[in-house]
């Protein structure tokens, strides 16, 4: 190369000296840039959502990912608590009440498909369960789930949900994490990102799996995908408490804390050599809240001080070991709300084998037994864990939701004994802190088919829940592969009619 057509600046570079002082500043500049975005005040003025807002970035130093961060506005809910619902409750035999069925049952009537998701579609069939008028409100319920529908008059529904698949794994993936592809940050993990938590002894997010194991998409649903590690739910239940909690027997507790000190150390003196690690820092933030979960996480799990009037309300005592295991499930999730944790996601439903209405709610076939073993399950315990929290005044600040992937058709397959999914219309309720009580909102068409009356996507859905939680939905961002991510993509709008 002649160096006579080189600029000014690039001879400059050739020359040794010029060379290391441009290599200075760049890595000096480098390091701050590091160091900033480690501390959270990286500032990105010109990144834009599509929505044309500028993202509001959580505020929170890389060896302190937990510290409780104000919301974007104020807002009633300050925790949440998910009950979700794997393998597709059907609307049309729990809470979305259609005469329209029984008028048309055994008939096809026009514009029903002829094949659905798993083959040749059958005839209209009358609800499973007979409907009542329950509470104050006169809410129709049906019989399937009798301790809940005393409660009707605490419950925000939304009847009018639809979503974007029809597939379990994909339509977990998308209620609750807002994309059906997988490696996406979940609910959970968006909230406590951008709130932190309450409680530094016990993580922020908590997800209490069923007590038969994981639901169809797995740690998906509650995984940090993209964002930083620290907000990925911590997964157990009343039974198994976090795997590799406790030291080997083979150590004794002295060993323990000694080499415990020893790492604490090494890794003290290391960050002080490499100030801008944040994945360092967030390993040793998270080794540090381990340390603190060994005494912690076993003392919430005890229910032994409970009283009996209360493991009889649940009904630990009482129905199958399933029921009775969740129904421990349940008390453990009203104690990590007790102790402020941010976000509890509790599971009714699981997949080892492929679910089929045995281990979760996917009842393709005999629906009448499956759904009816699914909420013996789910009933009491559930129930009894809302109105434990209301007469504890844990729902003044909490907001609770239950949900499901998607619904049920309102004919039977051709086998004649279940109903196939429907992504078109399903229910999910709400309660709590910042929601309207004894209300209905949205419709669907006269068999529950499709979703008609104010239609909302799940996107609609996570905006109102962030919104909830004081969180600009279009704000809370993640700048990820060139795009700045969001629970919501580009879509979703605040159901406004459901907030109290």
């Amino acid at each position: 190369m002649n160096p006579e057509k080189l600029s000014l600046h690039g001879r400059s570079l050739l020359n040794r000296r010029g060379f290391i002082q441009t290599a200075g500043l760049s890595t000096l500049g480098l390091g701050l840039t590091s160091i900033l975005a480690s501390e959270g005040l990286l500032a990105n003025d010109d990144a834009k959502t599509v929505s044309g807002k500028t993202p509001i970035r959580p505020q929170f130093k890389a060896n302190d990912p937990y510290a409780s961060r104000a919301a974007h506005f104020e807002a009633p809910a300050k925790q949440v608590l998910v009950i979700y619902c794997p393998g597709a409750v059907s609307h049309i035999d729990t809470f979305d009440y259609k005469p329209g069925l029984t008028k048309m049952h055994g008939k096809k009537p026009p514009g029903m498909p002829a094949v659905t998701f798993e083959g040749p579609s059958g005839n209209i069939a009358k609800p499973f369960w007979d409907f009542k008028p329950r509470g104050e409100t006169g809410k129709m319920v049906s019989d399937l789930l009798p301790h809940l529908a005393e409660m009707v008059d605490d419950f925000c529904f939304i009847h009018s949900l639809h979503t974007e698949t029809s597939a379990h794994p994909q339509g977990e993936n998308f209620m609750n994490t807002g994309f059906t592809m997988e490696g996406f940050p979940s609910f959970g993990a968006w909230v406590t990102y951008a709130l932190g938590t309450e409680n530094q002894e016990l993580p922020a997010f908590v997800a209490i799996n069923d007590p038969r194991g994981l639901a169809r998409s797995g740690k998906n649903n509650f995984g940090s995908g993209f964002l930083p590690a620290a907000f990925q739910g911590t997964d157990f239940n009343a039974k198994n408490p976090p795997a590799n909690l406790f030291r080997p027997k083979a150590y004794t507790g002295n060993t323990d804390r000694r080499t415990t000190d020893l790492l604490q150390r090494l890794n003290a003196n290391h960050l002080e050599k490499y100030p801008g690690d944040a994945n360092l820092a967030g390993r040793i933030a998270s080794y540090e809240l381990a340390g603190r979960m060994q005494t912690s996480v076993p003392e919430v799990m005890d229910i032994s001080g409970e009283t009996q009037a209360t493991l009889t309300a649940y009904g630990v005592d009482q129905g199958t070991d399933l029921k009775k295991e969740y129904a421990k499930n349940c008390i453990l999730a009203r104690r990590l709300i007790e102790k402020g944790v941010r976000v509890v996601q509790l599971f009714n439903g699981s997949d080892p084998a492929g679910g089929n209405g045995i281990t979760n709610w996917d009842s393709h076939s005999k629906i009448k037994e499956t759904h009816a073993m699914q909420a013996e399950i789910m009933d009491q315990p559930t129930a009894a864990l809302i109105a434990d929290m209301k007469q504890r005044g844990l729902l003044e600040n909490t907001l609770v939701v239950w949900a499901t992937e998607f619904g049920r058709m309102p004919f039977l397959q051709a086998n004649g004994t279940g109903r196939d999914h429907n992504p078109d219309a399903f229910t999910c309720f709400m309660t709590g802190a910042g929601v309207k009580r004894g209300f209905s909102f949205g419709e669907s068409d006269e068999f529950g088919f499709k979703a008609t009356v104010n239609k909302r996507s799940v996107y609609d859905f996570n905006a109102t829940l962030l919104h909830l939680m004081g969180l600009d939905h279009e704000r809370l961002t993640f700048y990820h592969n060139g795009l700045e991510r969001r629970l919501t993509n580009v879509h979703g709008e605040v159901i406004k009619d459901v907030i109290a």
